[in-house]
């Protein structure tokens, strides 16, 4: 037997690869150490040392170099990452690869924790003297002109100072200098209704021990209050906050409110940060210098040395599993962190997740409501539209619209919600039936007429919008259905003198994009919001006082047995952004099906009951949270190499008494030109599942079916598509 180094490679193999030790030196388990790999050096974490490999010494290569004085990654994050590839069924080295910023992953010396703080040097004083610079640069030597700034405080007041920042700082106008750490006075925290202060004290009694809570809260009901006041709390005790939130779009005016609240750096960590900016948040949270760390799922990952709490932020979005590569859950990782940890973790939603709500019924979760929203602030009158028998404008009713035209005329403003972007999802031919379909999908490309483009939203195929029916030659071509951009015109057309705002993926692409709409929102003109789901949660409008819902009826009539779910959190998140200050709030939901069960249900009892009565179909027939399940998904350019490996897949699962459905196209059968298709496990007890699956997935790869197909397992999917 050899001694060697397991060592962790950033490769979607289901194994660790053995490296004889370095020449000079050596490292501990969590250390980065460059390595040969192929033709060419990989960067790989030390997972184990001291192995007895199988490999003989003369058939194993050595390690180059390492790169580390001690573990990046300590015994915590080394044990939870361990349990998490095996659980989630990952590539080991895709999982550990997970936990470092992409900076981190590389061949270089670690970067500079220190605060980023620029100044002006004396040529930039002369150059802004003589004004001889203009637009972004100009604005950055004014903003520092008083002294120098901090990365943070740049960014909050110019949110696109780094190009200008790279210009001035070649040309010698700019140089990074170093800043005080000074702690800001930590704002006045508002007086906290008697639920707030219930769930504060409940919480805080299991602070240095595990203990999940799902903070059940009305939306508008102050649940951000609950969590800045626990943070408080453990940032008396010495400790650090983990508070994770599930889009990007919220993190900005998260942090600022935790910033003007707590008085301390908050570091930030999601994927539209520079890698440095990244990777040197991450170190200070290692270090133990950032006491709070806000990120989105990835963040999930950061080394918390001195933990006192993990929150997670609307943890019924879906946006918290990872679709690709390693397919894990940031909202289950965290509770296995702070498990490990010792300390407890909060669960936020005003629509839980039916598993969350199951967790409580099981007493695995402790739950706390939050019923009312704060003061004297009404929840929103909500009231469908009967769509049946109406003449349409552009998909909107005239009720609708006159309600729009009614709160405009107040001064106030109206969100127009449509979760789906471009101009129209189909272009028709009205002579002979033609639509525009994507070729490599066999799906309707979508109108983007901004751009004169037909995008498939799935590929990402683009092609020009003909001047003729390809099929007949007609010129009678008409987008049928609306997208965003469609209402967009029609609100504008409708309400000329009134500005009308569009969100969704096309309009938010440029960083910072998000957050300078929301700002002109904010100043609380009257104005017209149309925007998809990017718009669903966490930001508060003041003078926004009318929602608006089109498209209902596309979510009642899904095959996916999570679509009934989804719908209700959207309508209730969606319907909470209305009258959230002192102004009254009305939703309308938009539908040709106006006796809906679940619309009722929701109108006449709220989410809750409508959850409750989802628990119950779900148990009735066997579906997750009570039962479990994993996807085998396959696709190749050719159908037949799908269907033999899946069928292969199958026979080696036949005897294992778990439930089987497939194999089967997938919902979506090609994509982006390739074959799809699925075999769906299913088992009441998932510790029975994952004894016959970790077998069962080493095969995998052995099978000779599997070299003709790409494949991937994911464990409790969220999407079976």
């Amino acid at each position: 037997m050899t001694v060697a180094y397991r060592v962790a490679l950033p490769v979607p193999l289901p194994t660790l690869f053995d490296y004889l030790p370095p020449a000079e030196g050596s490292a501990a388990p969590g250390s980065r150490v460059l390595v040969p790999f192929g033709r060419g050096k990989a960067v790989g974490i030390v997972v184990e040392t001291g192995v007895e490999s199988s490999v003989g010494a003369n058939k194993l290569k050595r390690v180059a170099r390492v790169m580390d004085d001690g573990p990046l990654l300590d015994a915590e994050l080394m044990a939870t990452l361990a349990w998490a590839a095996d659980y989630w069924l990952g590539a080991p080295g895709e999982a550990y690869a997970n936990a470092l910023p992409l900076a981190l992953r590389e061949d270089k010396p670690l970067p500079d924790t220190r605060d980023e703080a620029w100044g002006l040097t004396p040529a930039g004083q002369s150059a802004l003297d003589a004004r001889s610079r203009k637009g972004g640069s100009l604005r950055l030597l004014e903003a520092l002109a008083a002294g120098p700034l901090g990365a943070n405080e740049l960014h909050d007041r110019l949110p696109e100072w780094r190009d200008a920042g790279r210009r001035l700082a070649s040309a010698g106008l700019i140089e990074r200098v170093a800043l005080e750490a000074m702690r800001a006075p930590a704002g006045q925290p508002p007086a906290l209704s008697e639920e707030q202060v219930h769930a504060v004290e409940e919480i805080s009694k299991s602070l240095g021990a595990y203990q999940p809570f799902l903070l059940d809260g009305v939306t508008g009901s102050g649940k951000t209050e609950v969590y800045l006041a626990l943070i408080e709390r453990v940032l008396a005790q010495g400790k650090q906050a983990l508070l994770l939130v599930p889009e990007i779009g919220l993190a900005p005016q998260t942090v600022r409110r935790l910033r003007d609240r707590l008085g301390v750096a908050v570091e930030v960590l999601h994927s539209n940060l520079a890698e440095g900016e990244r990777a040197r948040a991450w170190l200070r949270a290692r270090n133990g210098e950032a006491r709070v760390v806000l990120g989105t799922r990835s963040a999930v990952f950061t080394p918390l040395p001195h933990a006192g709490i993990v929150i997670v932020d609307e943890e019924h979005d879906s946006a918290y599993k990872q679709q690709e590569g390693f397919r894990y859950h940031a909202r289950d990782l965290a509770l296995l962190r702070a498990r490990r940890l010792g300390v407890p973790v909060l669960l936020g939603s005003a629509t839980p997740s039916l598993e969350s709500l199951a967790n409580v019924d099981a007493g695995r979760y402790r739950s706390l409501h939050l019923r009312a929203r704060p003061g004297s602030i009404r929840a929103p009158m909500v009231q469908i539209v009967d769509m049946r028998m109406q003449r349409l404008d552009h998909g909107l009713s005239p009720a609708l619209l006159g309600a729009v035209a009614d709160t405009i005329a107040r001064g106030e403003q109206v969100l127009v919600f449509r979760n789906r972007r471009g101009y129209a999802p189909v272009l028709l031919c009205h002579q002979c039936g033609w639509h525009a379909e994507c070729p490599r999908c066999e799906h309707p490309m979508t109108l983007h007429a901004g751009r004169r483009q037909l995008i498939c939203h799935h590929c990402d195929l683009h092609a020009r919008v003909p001047e003729a029916c390809p099929a007949c030659g007609a010129t009678d071509l008409k987008p049928q259905g609306q997208g965003t951009e469609r209402l967009e015109e029609a609100l504008t057309a409708r309400f000329p003198d009134v500005p009308v705002l569009r969100i969704d993926r096309e309009t938010t692409r440029r960083r910072d994009a998000f957050e300078e709409l929301l700002g002109q929102l904010h100043e609380g003109a009257p104005a017209i919001l149309v925007g998809t789901q990017m718009l669903a949660k966490g930001h508060d409008l003041p003078n926004l006082t009318l929602v608006a819902i089109v498209g209902v009826d596309e979510g009642l009539h899904s095959v996916d047995f999570r679509a009934s779910e989804r719908l209700a959190q959207l309508v209730v998140q969606v319907a909470g952004r209305a009258g959230r200050a002192s102004k009254p709030g009305r939703v309308l939901l938009q539908t040709h099906h106006p006796e809906h069960p679940l619309l009722r249900q929701l109108l006449a009892q709220g989410y809750g009951a409508a959850a409750r009565e989802l628990l119950i179909e779900r148990r009735s027939v066997q579906l997750p949270p009570y039962h479990h399940q994993v996807l085998l998904r396959a696709d190749s350019h050719q159908r037949e190499f799908v269907d033999a490996f899946l069928q292969e897949a199958q026979a080696a699962l036949a005897h294992t008494g778990l439930t089987l459905l497939g194999p089967m196209p997938a919902p979506m059968p090609l994509r982006a030109g390739r074959h799809r298709g699925q075999l769906l496990i299913e088992s009441d007890s998932r510790a029975a599942l994952h004894a016959s699956l970790l077998p069962w997935q080493r095969s995998l790869a052995s099978m000779p079916s599997a070299r003709r197909v790409r494949w991937s397992l994911d464990v409790d999917p969220v999407d079976l598509y």
